[in-house]
């Protein structure tokens, strides 16, 4: 695949949003995940904490265990992770711990964000590995897919 073959950052929110939308179905907040080496999706996923009662099933995070899996290794330095919202604080840590070369995420999180609205752990120099963040990719659409959500409930 060469260069101009690529999908672009744009192209891969398009997908993590598809998976976002998944999430409604069965209650959890609207956020989907993608990640990609190569310009190959390994992994996609959305939020499952309603359906699985688990509190760490956050899209970003069950994408990146399936990654591993694929792969057959923890170390994802040449992977992207196209997220439709800002890791929180478990995320960026399981994100900082997978070793992730780069993070892209739509929309912000002024209450829990980690990759740079509250906290900066992908680049914060302390820790043993840093990845890049690439932030406000089709965010007007991510942030429009929880204010529905969280309307709707209301």
């Amino acid at each position: 695949m060469s260069e101009h073959d690529l999908p672009t950052d744009e192209s891969l929110m398009g997908i993590a949003i598809e998976e976002a939308r998944l999430a409604v179905a069965h209650g959890d907040v609207p956020v989907g995940a993608v990640v990609v080496i190569n310009g190959e999706i390994v992994a996609r996923r959305h939020n499952e904490r309603e359906a699985t009662n688990d509190p760490t099933a956050h899209a970003e995070l069950l994408a990146v265990r399936d990654a591993a899996v694929a792969l057959g290794s923890w170390r994802l330095t040449d992977a992207t992770v196209v997220v439709t919202l800002e890791p929180c604080p478990m995320c960026a840590g399981a994100l900082q711990q997978a070793r992730i070369g780069r993070v892209v995420f739509g929309a912000a999180d002024m209450k829990a964000g980690a990759c740079g609205s509250l906290y900066s752990l992908g680049s914060d120099p302390r820790l043993n590995h840093e990845f890049a963040s690439t932030h406000g990719v089709r965010a007007d659409e991510c942030a429009q897919l929880l204010t529905d959500f969280f309307a709707a409930r209301r």
